[in-house]
């Protein structure tokens, strides 16, 4: 595994406010010089909706602009396309599927920068378990639950986030691409009949893909557990709201330490009323908080640190330009204030 131990450097989820890839690229760069990502643009185009951005090339794939939907249409016959996936999925050819302008304009936009030479580079795709369960049929049955259509989603995904890594490689040697997973939050519940077994399988395929850093990201309460038992490299959750969640599972947390992984932990809020509230001294503190009660059950504190990221809460997308901007400095002055104590 590549060092993870980035000492509670700052980097984002990805999703930004703007609907300028430029103006959004410029923010990121301004804060983020060690580990910046690329910005997601759901305010600029449908197209770049998180279960929309990665769909390019799906079989049977239906987008509605106006209606401003998603789905799968399994009248078409898609024989044809799986065989294409499948083809470029066992050749490893991730360039058959790759994401274009039109659904990532802040992606493109990075990938024109000269001017910045980060530690590493962070992407981001959206996960197999969310994509499968927010993409329907168009009887409104989620493609998780069908064999063939969940299976080739986790692939297209496997093969969108290889295409991208491959990409920001040309910024960055050490790349890192985060898995999003917001519906992890239902996982267990009587909406989501998935079982453990099969989250883990899909998150590892997509992993499969990925060959340097690979991160899961869940904005909510869950089975830590779950996604602990994956191969990710590293576990991003929204700290700010939901700190005890993760202190239940400190065995597991420890194990995923021990074998190298980091914790992203999400201490600045994406809350507007919420932020303006909040200071670097108050987040630190928190921060503080957040992390004892594994120390006390025997993972070092010091290790928790140099084996963590911050990032915000989730997305930033809620957010004006303005409060965005504040967000970044709070975030890289905590992490500056983190390090100059501890580090």
């Amino acid at each position: 595994m590549p060092d993870t131990k980035f000492g509670c450097l700052p980097t984002i989820i990805g999703s930004m406010p703007q609907t300028d890839p430029s103006a959004a690229c410029s923010q990121i760069t301004h804060y983020l010089k060690d580990i910046p990502a690329w910005p997601q643009l759901p305010k600029r185009s449908f197209l770049e909706n998180m279960y929309v951005q990665y769909s390019e090339g799906f079989p049977g794939v239906v987008i509605e602009m106006e209606g401003e939907r998603i789905y799968v249409d399994r009248s078409q016959d898609v024989s044809a396309l799986l065989e294409r996936l499948y083809t470029a999925y066992l050749e490893n050819n991730a360039d058959e599927f790759p994401i274009s302008e039109e659904y990532a304009a802040g992606l493109e936009a990075f990938l024109g920068l000269d001017d910045i030479s980060p530690r590493a580079m962070k992407g981001q795709v959206t996960g197999p378990v969310s994509w499968g369960l927010t993409v329907t049929d168009k009887d409104k049955r989620s493609i998780i639950y069908d064999d063939v259509l969940g299976d080739a989603a986790a692939k297209l995904l496997r093969l969108k986030a290889s295409w991208q890594e491959k990409k920001l490689s040309k910024i960055s040697s050490n790349t890192i691409i985060f898995v999003d997973e917001p519906y992890m939050t239902s996982f267990g519940s009587a909406f989501v009949s998935i079982s453990r077994e099969k989250v883990i399988s899909l998150l590892n395929e997509v992993f499969g893909g990925i060959s340097g850093l690979k991160g899961v990201h869940c904005c909510g309460n869950t089975d830590w557990s779950v996604l602990l038992d994956t191969n990710a490299d590293i576990l991003n959750f929204d700290t700010y709201n939901f700190a005890e969640s993760l202190t239940l599972f400190p065995a597991e947390v420890k194990k995923f330490l021990e074998r190298g992984g980091a914790v992203a932990w999400g201490i600045v809020p994406n809350e507007a009323e919420v932020l303006a509230g909040e200071t670097v001294a108050s987040l630190k503190e928190r921060l503080e908080e957040a992390i004892a009660p594994f120390t006390r059950n025997g993972i070092p504190f010091s290790q928790l640190i140099e084996q963590g990221l911050l990032t915000p809460s989730c997305s930033l997308t809620t957010l004006s330009e303005e409060a965005s901007a504040r967000a970044l400095e709070l975030l890289t002055d905590l992490s500056a204030a983190i390090r100059k104590r501890y580090l």
